[in-house]
């Protein structure tokens, strides 16, 4: 502690133990005085080099203080009449309701332009990135964008990078579609959000797979939708369950490539049922193939708009996991009958993804470096998954692996909310498993370790990080949640 100032009405304290700044403690008692009314308007405070020798601080920190003070209206320099409260300080905030807002992608993803760690989501290798070919392929796409007639782009996305899609699907997934059945997006969310409005089933239900994504639970919130949870199981989602739930739903959004996030694929079995269900109660099945063809476990399931007869099935890619999340390019296959209204949706919504990217991307593809890409991350991924396993601490349950990750369950009673929050600071960034489910208050605790960036360098230090988080003793806590 130093030594207190008193000011009449107002004491300062300052408390050196405490990590909040002793610029903002003195800036915060200050305020607190002037708000409330226990330093008058008018009053003229201490200059800086005596309350700072008052204080035992420097000159500067008060002089800090001070400035702030000033930009927020409370104080005011009289030059030799020294330092004075404002004659209207802002009145005294009153009393509110404090509303929560659930964040979840706080616990699913870090900053947008932070260095991946080991076992973070949604990042491809980044060390096995062709960079040099992109760099390349990006100056050709910007001449060649140079000497194109100036004009709006196409909403829908350049012509050259959809025919590209176009063909890679019919190579990859088994989807035989046109061009014009396919709209540029920036990744998942946007071709959610534009299939939701496109099929405008505001006010209505959809089936969603639990656990599941939780970005598309808040998807169908933002949009009106109610989300009906429905189980997953060895075979995928239950399509029993659902048509008991909601028979009448609008759409249900599954991952039947491989589930997220237990990886498992929907059975041929539940893929008729879903899309008998969806043809006979006019519904829609949006199929999120975040994954593609990346599949750890041999050559990938064809897409279910590969088998869709009755054309009920929106189809959403995305090149984040394949390729980089820094392209912000995915894409929606709509079905023929709603083409053009997916085409007019788009034009009233953001512009098409960065034109450079999209017809370098488009090169990337025509010329087979998709392909390649693809093949060399498989095989990339195949080893480091294996190294990983191998190398975990044995008393760490693996339970399955799922997609690109590890799913390491937790005992009853761990907070792996809790433990995410702290693992960066141990250079690590797994992901909770709980939230992941509709309830995470009654799901069994887990994280989820992706094997894409635990580059040979870096397992040891990752896996022995992981163990000395969950032998922290206070990780077998697990607070009350909110309601």
């Amino acid at each position: 502690m130093s030594a207190p100032w008193d000011g009449g009405p107002v004491a300062i304290t300052i408390d050196r133990s405490q990590p909040t700044p002793i610029t903002v403690q003195i800036t915060n008692m200050l305020r607190a005085a002037i708000v409330e009314g226990r330093l008058r308007p008018g009053t003229r405070l201490p200059s800086w080099l005596d309350m700072a020798a008052q204080l035992g601080v420097s000159r500067g920190t008060v002089k800090a203080a001070y400035e702030t003070l000033a930009d927020e209206l409370l104080v005011y320099s009289a030059g030799a009449a020294g330092t004075r409260v404002a004659e209207r300080a802002p009145p005294r905030p009153t009393a509110v309701k404090r509303v929560v807002i659930r964040r979840p992608l706080e616990s699913l993803e870090r900053g947008f332009s932070v260095k991946p760690l080991p076992f973070q989501m949604g990042v491809p290798a980044q060390d096995a990135f062709p960079h040099k070919l992109w760099a390349r392929l990006r100056a050709r796409a910007v001449r060649a964008n140079a000497m194109a007639p100036v004009g709006p782009p196409d909403p829908r996305g350049e012509p050259e990078l959809r025919a590209q899609v176009a063909a890679q699907l019919a190579i990859t997934r088994g989807i035989c579609c046109h061009p014009d059945q396919i709209i540029l997006t920036s990744g998942y969310r946007n071709g959610l959000s534009l299939t939701l409005l496109a099929l405008g089933v505001q006010g209505r239900t959809a089936w969603v797979e639990d656990p599941g994504y939780p970005v598309t639970r808040m998807a169908l919130d933002l949009a009106g939708l109610k989300a009906v949870p429905i189980p997953v199981d060895a075979k995928g989602i239950r399509v029993d369950h659902g048509i008991r739930a909601a028979p009448d739903a609008a759409l249900a959004i599954v991952t039947p490539g491989q589930q997220a996030p237990t990886g498992v694929t929907l059975s041929p079995e539940r893929r008729r049922a879903l899309l008998a269900w969806a043809a006979r109660e006019d519904a829609w099945i949006v199929e999120d193939d975040y994954l593609s063809e990346l599949q750890l476990g041999g050559r990938a399931a064809p897409a279910m708009a590969a088998d869709d007869p009755a054309g009920r099935v929106i189809h959403i890619g995305t090149f984040g996991k394949t390729i980089s999340p820094s392209l912000g390019l995915g894409f929606v296959v709509a079905p023929l009958g709603l083409a053009e209204r997916f085409g007019e949706i788009a034009g009233c919504l953001n512009p098409a993804p960065n034109v450079t990217t999209q017809l370098a991307l488009a090169d990337f593809l025509a010329d087979g470096h998709f392909l390649r890409h693809l093949r060399h991350m498989k095989a990339l991924y195949r080893q480091r998954r294996d190294d990983l396993h191998a190398r975990l601490d044995p008393s760490i349950a693996v339970d399955a692996f799922a997609g690109l990750a590890i799913v390491a369950h937790l005992p009853r009673g761990f907070d792996d909310v809790a433990l995410a929050q702290r693992a960066p600071n141990l250079g690590i960034a797994p992901c909770p498993l709980s939230v992941w489910h509709a309830d995470p208050a009654v799901a069994r605790p887990g994280l989820l370790l992706c094997v894409t960036n635990v580059r040979p360098q870096l397992l040891d230090k990752a896996c022995n990080a992981l163990a000395t988080l969950i032998d922290d003793p206070a990780a077998a806590h697990t607070p009350a949640r909110a309601a």
